[in-house]
């Protein structure tokens, strides 16, 4: 982990506790404590994600509020869905229709409520036709697609997973298993916004034991991991999820994802704000 990863931390302490609607007495200390366990963090030992999901659970303690984005989750999904037929009338029109979904797929992951994010999904979906991937492994994706006999898709964000399931709809895969995170955190999917959307139609969906915002493997269940363990192909949608698990060397995995911080964009070798499809393999 990057050291400005505590910086942004720090910065994002005060939108979430308003989030959690935290008594003004109460914030001194938790700023104190928060800071205090930033300061003893070995960088080298650390995952960001990991810490977000501890000072979140430090927030819920003190809060009566239990899913503080539960209203951006739900209007983004809406607002999403309301548009599928327009999405997938251009997928189905198109010359390129796997190239055309993944598309979707990537510019769905704009929508994030993080604490120094801001996104436009319109200008986002115009930008992403008319730009070249920074990293293109779209091809190697697809005909890994082609092989599998089970593919694990890692959700992200709700609202993104709207065009996570016009990409499964299209590459019509017999055997998809999406997970998403096991209890509500930031405006992450779970199992309730999943089935809102329609994914349990094109895909089986579980979830991977853990809330942290991520794919930490030493965090999720023993269920969820038996099943990456065994899949033939693993594609990780966004920041969070590469965050988990960039340092694995698995030729099996994809990250699907827009660059969204410098720090992650020096990762993954490219520009923030970059579209990316990039596999584990190549690093």
């Amino acid at each position: 982990m990057n050291y400005e990863c505590l910086i942004c931390q720090v910065k994002a302490l005060q939108k979430r506790m308003d989030k959690y609607e935290i008594a003004e007495e109460k914030r001194n200390s938790i700023v104190s404590k928060a800071i205090s366990s930033l300061a003893g963090i070995d960088l080298d030992k650390s995952f960001s994600p990991e810490i977000t999901s501890n000072i979140l659970n430090e927030l819920e303690k003190e809060s009566e509020i239990k899913d503080p984005y539960a209203t951006e989750k739900a209007e983004s999904n809406q607002a999403l869905l309301s548009r599928y037929n327009e999405f997938k009338t251009k997928v189905e029109t198109s010359d390129d229709k796997f190239d055309t979904a993944l598309r979707y797929a990537i510019a769905g992951n704009i929508i994030d409520f993080g604490p120094t994010h801001r996104f436009n999904v319109d200008e986002t979906i115009e930008r992403v036709f008319q730009t070249e991937l920074a990293i293109d492994d779209s091809k190697a994706l697809k005909a890994e697609i082609k092989k599998a006999k089970t593919i694990l898709y890692l959700g992200d964000n709700c609202g993104e997973i709207v065009m996570d399931r016009l990409f499964l709809e299209t590459i019509n895969h017999p055997n998809v298993i999406f997970a998403v995170r096991d209890q509500s955190v930031l405006n992450d999917a779970t199992l309730k916004e999943a089935r809102e959307v329609g994914l349990h139609k094109v895909a089986t969906l579980i979830t991977n034991g853990d809330n942290t915002p991520s794919t930490l493997l030493h965090r999720v269940s023993k269920e969820f991991l038996e099943i990456y363990r065994s899949a033939d192909l693993i594609i990780s949608k966004g920041m969070g999820n590469f965050e988990g698990l960039m340092d694995e060397s698995d030729p099996r995995l994809f990250y699907l994802l827009m660059i969204k911080c410098p720090v992650i964009g020096q990762k993954v070798g490219a520009e923030k704000g970059d579209f990316v499809v990039k596999r584990s393999a190549l690093n």
